[in-house]
């Protein structure tokens, strides 16, 4: 690979769910904070907005990891492609209830909420992240639109927070939009963001000098229009055409190079 070439001891830009990778730009700064808000606060219902690749899912992975280190019970999981059923299974399963995911949906629908009046009487405030809410079946989001009107007592400490693409959350239907207590947009990058963001990543991969020429880091920036994810991978190719061609530095044309590939 790329990285003896480069005096790398890993890859810089990874692209799993790693919080180790996790930037905090002032976009994801504002929206960390905006999620502790509801959870804090008790709120039932938030929206977590943003493009394609603007680092939703690496927001809540942290989210949860922060949460769980203060024992909050938080349940994570992604509606992308799941059955009502298989849904209600997670749900129950992140809130540590093990169930068999064979049961009927009303088994598994009433484990989940006896665990929820568990922690009602143990006083623990639980949360459920639902990511890619945007492209769930319509039958989960009828189930979700169910539990975010289980027990709305103050005594019922549940915050759920929905992510997807902006332009797609009308799909979640008016009776679930109207119980929203906060919408949390992520943005892009601005260019000072996605040059402090390859900086740091290389330095922490083991790099010594400016890989990226500042002419390369604005082309990024602006072929990426500062979506993290387009910027990784923008900048993962152009490391490894770099290291092909035997470079020191990466400069702008090779940043072009490596976009028309991929358009």
């Amino acid at each position: 690979m790329y990285q003896a070439h480069w005096g790398l001891h890993e890859s810089p830009f990874r692209g799993h769910l790693d919080p180790k990778f996790f930037y905090q730009s002032p976009t994801h700064e504002e929206a960390l904070a905006r999620l502790h808000f509801l959870s804090d606060q008790q709120r039932r219902l938030g929206l977590l907005v943003g493009p394609a690749g603007s680092g939703k899912s690496m927001l809540l992975e942290v989210f949860a990891q922060q949460l769980e280190r203060t024992g909050r019970p938080v349940a994570k999981l992604s509606l992308l492609g799941v059955e009502p059923a298989e849904m209600l299974w997670l749900l129950a399963a992140g809130w540590g209830v093990s169930l068999n995911p064979t049961q009927s949906p009303a088994t598994l629908w009433r484990a989940a909420t006896d665990r929820l009046v568990e922690y009602r009487y143990q006083r623990l405030a639980a949360v459920a992240l639902l990511d890619d809410a945007d492209q769930a079946d319509p039958h989960v989001l009828q189930h979700v639109t169910r539990l975010a009107h289980f027990d709305p007592s103050p005594e019922t400490r549940l915050t759920l927070v929905l992510a997807g693409h902006n332009e797609r959350m009308a799909k979640l239907g008016e009776p679930l939009r109207e119980l929203v207590d906060l919408r949390i947009e992520v943005e892009p990058w601005e260019p000072a963001d996605t040059k402090e963001f390859l900086d740091e990543r290389l330095a922490q991969a083991g790099g010594r000098s400016p890989v990226f020429a500042d002419e390369a880091v604005a082309r990024l920036h602006e072929l990426s229009h500062g979506i993290p994810r387009r910027v990784s991978r923008l900048a993962d190719l152009a490391l490894l055409a770099g290291a092909g061609q035997e470079l020191q530095q990466i400069d702008a044309a090779v940043v072009e190079e490596v976009y028309q590939e991929l358009v």
